[in-house]
């Protein structure tokens, strides 16, 4: 798969829950770029659902939480959520796919304000996020290196 912005693991680890292929149990999003968003698609499974029919509220904080923090592609950068805000709108149901987003609203130095979505195939607003985002801090940088080293060169080219 040709992935220039980095934005998905083709490294051997790859166990996140949200966008790790080789987690079975996760969400397994796949990101792609549309001009300045991050975005995912996601065909909700049974076993997340909170209420019966309805995709846990837990799950859509996460693919916001992943989408958003994803933005730090751009800037080839790793990042780590510091603060994360959901408002929900309506109940996402398990049985349609959904539609997940994030873009950067605001730059600084070692962090990133973003915001981002959870929509129906239609449009239809579920969830909306906003966070901010902070550069993973070197001591669990260089322990990540240390067991998966190619993750060292992730970012060059």
């Amino acid at each position: 798969m040709q992935d220039p912005d980095k934005l998905n693991d083709q490294t051997t680890y790859q166990r996140c829950f949200a966008c790790g292929q080789l987690n079975e149990s996760g969400l397994q999003l796949t990101f792609r770029r549309e001009g300045a968003r991050i975005v995912a698609e996601y065909q909700p499974r049974e076993r997340f659902q909170g209420f019966p029919g309805v995709l846990h509220g837990g799950i859509l904080a996460t693919m916001l939480d992943e989408t958003m923090s994803r933005t730090g592609a751009m800037r080839r950068e790793w990042l780590m959520t510091g603060k994360l805000e959901i408002r929900y709108r309506r109940p996402a149901p398990v049985d349609q796919a959904l539609r997940v987003w994030g873009e950067i609203v605001r730059e600084r130095r070692g962090a990133i304000d973003a915001a981002g979505a959870v929509e129906l195939a239609d449009g239809t607003v579920l969830a909306e996020g906003r966070g901010m985002f902070l550069r993973l801090p070197e001591p669990i940088a260089s322990a990540t290196v240390a067991d998966y080293p190619e993750f060292v060169n992730y970012w060059q080219t």
